[in-house]
């Protein structure tokens, strides 16, 4: 278990470019599970939950070529099915959410796909009902063992059907997707989740010679096809991350550059922080975060407190409402942050009190946020990151807090950050890793 010591109230001026998506990513990882042909992918991420999902593939018997620090080649033409019913799987398997998603691949090409209740944040339910229900729709047979936990879906053939997901999961909406692509006939997915990253595994199956249609929006048809082949990828800058640099810019009152962001898919992201107060200039496909004194909250037009909560997309992402509620603690107002999707994600505010800041936990699923203004600023403390959002808003936290901080657990903030201490040292940050 290994810490991070932070010295706070430091400003920091400097460039960051932002790593590839994670949410992206794992989806196009799994992708490569649909052809026996050679398919490069460029801008992985060098993190925890990329590389564990990496290491199953090479584990199924994928060839996977590390072409560069960020580029890798796969090649699935000798899969090594008897691996997802060996106990080494159920071990691998279930550290990582992810790898939920190489079930749909597995079904659409070999006919049988397991999985083992897979892990992840500690954040509150995540079903995984939209998968199966989607599966079976398309003609699998669904098994369930309870003493293992551990999920399994089959079929001789998929045929394609029309559905209507019960929510528009981005998971279930790719891993749907990825079994439709070789299902015999056409499927309509309506209620698909239609974020930019399904829309970029969308982008990568049509290369690979599947027949996808509706791609950005929430009704998505799929010709199927008798196989697809090899393709070339570029996974897109992770919005998540590009978010969590403009909290670490606005929380240190400091002058920062984030480096070719792909504006067009950022969405509500930007103007989202600019309720906040916080000033954000177009630069090219660059944001730049002039330095900041105070920032303050606009209200609605009727004088109303405003409230900033998560939706499918195009609404703002669950992932950045930590970050939200961290930079509103030091903004001039109040805010109230409404997290519907999941009941756990708000439990770490009790850190950011012992802090001082002004949070009241409203309910599970809302909390209030008073600012200081920076006319009290947050204290350091000891603490624990809880999961990955959580862990980095901590982090930032602890960057603009007075005094030496300690995070606890930063496995967490690993698992969705490429190396995060020596980014925030070469923009001026003073952070130590410290392995326990």
């Amino acid at each position: 278990m290994a810490s991070f010591k932070i010295e706070g109230g430091h400003k920091l001026n400097g460039t960051i470019t932002p790593q590839g998506a994670k949410n992206e990513v794992l989806q196009i990882l799994c992708a490569v599970l649909l052809t026996p042909e050679r398919v490069v992918v460029n801008n992985v991420p060098d993190i925890i939950d990329v590389n564990k999902l990496i290491f199953i593939l090479g584990e199924l018997g994928v060839k996977v070529e590390k072409l560069s620090s960020n580029a890798y080649a796969f090649q699935a033409d000798d899969i090594n099915l008897e691996y997802l019913e060996s106990e080494d799987f159920k071990r691998d398997g279930s550290s990582l959410r992810g790898s939920i998603m190489i079930v749909g691949p597995l079904l659409a090409r070999f006919g049988k796909g397991y999985i083992p209740r897979p892990g992840g944040d500690k954040i509150g339910r995540r079903r995984l009902d939209t998968h199966f229900e989607g599966f079976i729709r398309l003609g699998a047979k669904f098994r369930y063992n309870k003493e293992e936990y551990f999920y399994g879906v089959e079929a001789d053939e998929l045929q394609g059907t029309e559905m209507l997901l019960d929510e528009a999961s981005v998971t279930g909406t790719a891993n749907i997707l990825m079994a439709a692509v070789l299902a015999k006939g056409v499927t309509k997915i309506y209620n698909a989740a239609c974020e930019p990253y399904i829309q970029q595994l969308s982008k990568m199956l049509n290369a690979m010679g599947a027949k996808i249609s509706g791609v950005g929006s929430n009704l998505l048809v799929i010709e199927g096809v008798d196989s697809l082949g090899g393709c070339e990828h570029t996974v897109l800058p992770d919005m998540i991350e590009i978010g969590s640099w403009i909290g670490v810019a606005v929380m240190t009152r400091s002058e920062l550059t984030i480096k070719n962001v792909s504006w067009k898919d950022l969405g509500q992201i930007p103007s989202v922080f600019r309720k906040l107060g916080i000033t954000l200039e177009k630069k090219g496909d660059d944001i730049y975060i002039p330095e900041q004194e105070s920032y303050e909250i606009q209200n609605y037009i009727d004088g109303s407190v405003l409230t900033v909560a998560d939706a499918p997309w195009p609404g703002f992402t669950p992932d950045l409402l930590s970050i939200v509620l961290v930079i509103a603690t030091q903004a001039k107002g109040t805010v109230l942050i409404h997290q519907k999707m999941f009941e756990s994600r708000l439990f770490f505010v009790d850190k950011l009190i012992d802090m001082g800041a002004k949070v009241i936990l409203c309910d599970p699923h809302r909390a209030t946020v008073i600012g200081h203004n920076f006319e009290s600023q947050l204290k350091a403390t000891k603490m624990t990151s809880p999961d990955i959002r959580a862990g980095i808003s901590l982090l930032i936290a602890a960057l603009s807090a007075k005094g030496t901080s300690i995070i606890n657990n930063i496995e967490q903030i690993d698992r969705g950050y490429e190396n995060i201490e020596a980014r925030l040292k070469s923009i001026g940050a003073k952070i130590e890793r410290i392995e326990d």
